[in-house]
């Protein structure tokens, strides 16, 4: 995906430095190193088993990081556990990566497991440039040889390297982007770190289009087509191009201090009157774009929905009388409220609504007449499952039609419904407006793309309905602590999502004030309005 000529693969003069922390210090420097060799064992020998012994730990890694800083890329690829993937990558550090010098110091072992440091310097073209960073190598005892080995993975030359991912420098195939929010505003990666997988995939999208010219670059290279390359070290800076984005640099820096207080955590806040993407952030910060990409049960946010389903069928309304019994039979599967409450017969749908009560929408599946319902309202009024062209990749999210138990499950945000924090937020501003406007992250006029649309709005009376409903739950259900903060024209919903294999549910929660809607997900973070209620409320109290 980038061009560059390669220079000649280093290596050579090495030396050792004895120091206090371990085993010293690996150098390599210019040209082609010698000696070395790997292990050797007689075929008679008894094959060793059990764990590595720490001598075994400290020869193993001394051995391999030796012979990698000397450049010998067959001898220490025979120090792993997998030596036909190791050589490559090993040899392409020198070779296609251009690391011209390196020191690579290790500290004490934990365990099987050796920390170390790599300081470097890439050069290519005349440019030069420092690296460092840290990784880790684990020792691990070979299947069939017994002997103490590298467990081989892509992370021990470089921690951010995953499997079919090499290591390269070159000129860069697209230009940098300084992407800016709707005001004007430039967001960066170093400020907004949760932006940067999305910072990388527009500008692998749309570098060429922003006008500016590429510069030399460390990078990770994909070995998925569709993944953007990520950079590492900037040799030489190009021109950035500028990109304008729907982003709000308020709501972003919210959202980016809301996630932080959870290990994984996803938020992301949309503008119900436009479609507008303002905020899109996850922890861990660098990883897999959970907000726009994650598959997972909503649990009970997914009523919006079904509340608005029964509505239009007239099944029931927000001021009408409905059952919530402690627990319900639908075709041999039991539903229950959490910790079985129940409710009066006399109460309405607003009610169990704001409470979560799941058995009063189960037992109003038989009056809708139709198993494929809810799917069809899904797509058809919130525009879920639809083709969405949102600027960069995203799962639009799935309403599969079923039959019997599973349908009723999908009632409450159950069973085969996946969502994430993009498609909840989608949901909510439809619900706000009554009508979905297809969530964007950089503006359409920028590439004409085709965005998608729902086939219907909601009725204006359903819609009134359901944002009452909402009202209510901000106000005095089960929303009503999280939202205490938030001003303005609000409403909300909680979810609880049950994992199989997972003590603890996966925490939901969606809401509105004014023109703004946001959605979260805490995994394993328990009842919707403790965790992801407080990341929502952030959000909305910066942007409102």
């Amino acid at each position: 995906m980038r061009s560059g000529a390669k220079v000649a693969v280093v290596g050579g003069v090495f030396v050792l430095v004895i120091g206090g922390v371990g085993y010293g210090a690996y150098n390599v420097l210019d040209g082609i190193g010698g000696g070395g060799g790997t292990d050797s064992r007689s075929a008679s020998a008894e094959v060793r088993t059990g764990p590595p012994s720490k001598a075994e730990i400290s020869q193993t890694s001394k051995k391999f990081l030796t012979a990698w800083a000397d450049g010998r890329a067959s001898d220490a690829s025979q120090l792993t556990d997998n030596p036909v993937d190791a050589e490559p990558a090993i040899s392409g550090y020198s070779a296609q990566a251009h690391v011209t010098k390196a020191v690579i110091t290790p500290g004490p072992a934990t365990g099987s497991k050796v920390p170390f440091t790599v300081k470097a310097t890439v050069s290519f073209e005349g440019k030069s440039k420092p690296w460092s960073y840290s990784s880790e190598l684990t020792v691990v005892r070979g299947l069939t040889t017994g002997r103490a080995l590298v467990d081989w993975k892509p992370s021990v030359i470089h921690p951010d390297l995953e499997d079919g991912e090499s290591l390269k420098t070159g000129e860069a195939s697209t230009p940098s982007i300084e992407a800016l929010d709707h005001n004007g505003r430039v967001l960066t990666k170093e400020k907004y770190p949760s932006l940067g997988p999305v910072l990388d995939v527009l500008r692998e999208k749309y570098g060429e289009k922003a006008g500016g010219t590429a510069g030399i670059e460390t990078w990770i290279e994909s070995g998925n087509a569709d993944a953007p390359d990520r950079t590492l070290l900037t040799l030489a800076k190009g021109k950035p191009g500028t990109l304008q984005t729907t982003l709000d640099a308020n709501a972003q820096a919210a959202a980016e201090k809301a996630v932080k207080r959870f290990s994984q955590a996803a938020v992301v806040a949309v503008r119900p009157s436009t479609g507008a993407i303002r905020a899109v952030a996850n922890n861990p910060a660098t990883g897999f774009n959970t907000a726009m990409l994650g598959k997972q049960a909503p649990g009970s946010t997914m009523k919006i929905v079904t509340a608005a389903m029964l509505i239009e069928k007239g099944v029931t309304a927000a001021n009408r009388p409905v059952e919530c019994p402690k627990e319900v039979l639908w075709q041999g599967r039991t539903f229950h409220n959490l910790n079985y409450f129940s409710l009066p017969d006399t109460d309405t749908l607003t009610t169990s609504f704001a409470q979560s009560c799941n058995t009063a929408f189960i037992k109003l599946i038989d009056e809708t007449h139709d198993d494929a319902a809810l799917a069809k309202e899904a797509r058809d009024v919130f525009g879920i499952g639809l083709d969405w062209h949102t600027g960069i990749t995203s799962f639009d999210g799935s309403v599969p039609a079923e039959t019997g138990g599973e349908a009723a499950a999908q009632y409450i945000g159950q069973g085969t419904v996946q969502m994430n924090a993009l498609n909840m937020a989608s949901i909510t501003a439809t619900a706000r407006n009554g009508t979905f406007r297809q969530p964007v992250l950089v503006p359409q006029s920028l590439d004409g793309r085709q965005l998608a649309a729902a086939s219907r709005s909601l009725p204006p009376g359903v819609t009134q309905q359901l944002t009452a409903m909402m009202r209510a739950t901000a106000s005095w259900g089960t929303a009503r602590t999280a939202m205490a903060s938030v001003g303005g024209d609000k409403g909300a919903k909680t979810g609880s999502a049950e994992v199989d294999g997972q003590a603890t549910s996966n925490s939901w929660f969606t809401g509105f004030s004014n023109d703004l809607a946001a959605a979260a997900v805490v995994d394993a973070g328990g009842h919707g309005g403790d965790a992801a209620g407080p990341v929502v409320a952030a959000v909305l109290r910066a942007g409102s």
